[in-house]
């Protein structure tokens, strides 16, 4: 069974990126199962001063990121880049063992967030995450008001996300396969 963390970047409860991680977690190919990381607003500001002795909250960041497979962000954009607490998660990580070599995919809820996710990007290459881009997809639901279920019925975002998570599970059988 591959296991996905999927991480929403913003801590709106009406949330679009947290919707569509929702309706991802419902398309899920036979074999993927997908646990929701919810704690993102919990996290306690970064203090470098902290790494010797991280607080328990980011030691159990650091275990769930561990156990994952891979990771599915879905993160919007605030004044041309990524929320600070969304950062502030990705601060705690920089100097894990967790982290590194972790496969990533990015969910865009909207075409706008074109600042957040090239920042994200930039981010997540210095932390040495691998971005699966035939799994990363952008869809628009700027406004769109969908539910979950409205996304994954959807003609074009429903297929367009269950290729992608498809993608997805290739690439860690794969990796698995070549014991990566």
């Amino acid at each position: 069974m591959v296991r996905l963390l999927a991480v929403s970047g913003s801590l709106r409860q009406a949330s679009s990126n947290s919707i569509l991680l929702r309706a991802a977690e419902r398309l899920c190919p036979e074999g993927i199962s997908i646990t929701h990381y919810e704690g993102v607003g919990e996290l306690p500001h970064f203090n470098p001063d902290l790494l010797e002795d991280p607080p328990e909250t980011i030691m159990a960041l650091r275990s769930i990121i561990g156990q994952a497979d891979g990771l599915l962000f879905s993160c919007p954009e605030y004044a041309r880049g990524i929320p600070g607490a969304f950062k502030n998660m990705l601060d705690w990580l920089v100097s894990s063992e967790e982290f590194p070599g972790k496969p990533v995919a990015l969910f865009n809820a909207s075409p706008r967030a074109s600042h957040a996710q090239a920042a994200l990007r930039l981010v997540l290459d210095t932390m040495s995450a691998r971005i699966i881009e035939e799994a990363s997809i952008t869809v628009n639901l700027l406004s769109s008001q969908l539910s979950a279920e409205g996304i994954i019925t959807d003609p074009v975002m429903g297929p367009l996300m269950g290729t992608a998570l498809d993608a997805f599970k290739r690439h860690l059988d794969n990796q698995n396969l070549l014991g990566c």
